[in-house]
């Protein structure tokens, strides 16, 4: 939110509505900034196929539709190997609308597909950069591969996420699921 406060950027735009979305849940401010994305630049291939949809697809599985968010990203599918606005010196990368679409296929039980999602983040790391869905992409492997009962494989995804995040703040919620999932496996 004080990233709004000092700019109105596209980019700046996109990256408080994922942030938003992503980690505080907050998909009605997501969406209300997709909407003023798309007003403000009707013209833009990153607000048209990457941007927009990603916001809107986030809101829709918040609501609990899943299959309307990975439809809503299929638009996204040719662009989403390009370069895109967000090179802030890489800390946040592109494939979002990969990882959007892999949490909504998770929700839809498409467990194969999900994981094809997150492993196109991982094997596309120049893309990421330094983007926190580059490690969150080993959380949510483990977490594909533990609901379709591959106990090696989530084990080796946890591991590496946790190897990842092992300097975090231990009381982060997500790091502390992790932790209590791979506990359980």
């Amino acid at each position: 939110m004080a990233a709004l406060d000092l700019s109105k950027g596209r980019d700046v735009q996109y990256a408080a509505g994922l942030a938003l979305g992503l980690l505080s849940g907050h998909s009605s401010r997501s969406e209300a900034l997709a909407g003023d994305l798309e007003k403000r630049f009707p013209e833009d291939t990153f607000v048209k196929f990457t941007y927009a949809p990603v916001l809107h697809a986030q809101a829709e599985l918040r609501q609990g539709k899943a299959a309307e968010a990975v439809e809503r990203l299929e638009i996204a599918h040719r662009y989403e190997l390009a370069a895109n606005g967000l090179s802030f010196s890489f800390y946040l990368g592109g494939l979002h609308s990969a990882y959007v679409r892999g949490e909504a296929l998770i929700a839809e039980h498409r467990y194969a597909e999900a994981a094809s999602e997150f492993q196109k983040i991982l094997d596309h790391r120049g893309i990421v950069g330094l983007d926190p869905i580059g490690a969150l992409a080993h959380l949510q492997l483990g977490r594909v591969f533990a609901v379709s009962g591959d106990k090696a494989k989530a084990k080796a995804a946890y591991e590496a996420f946790l190897g990842l995040w092992k300097d975090a703040d231990a009381d982060v919620p997500i790091l502390k699921a992790a932790k209590a999932e791979y506990a359980r496996l």
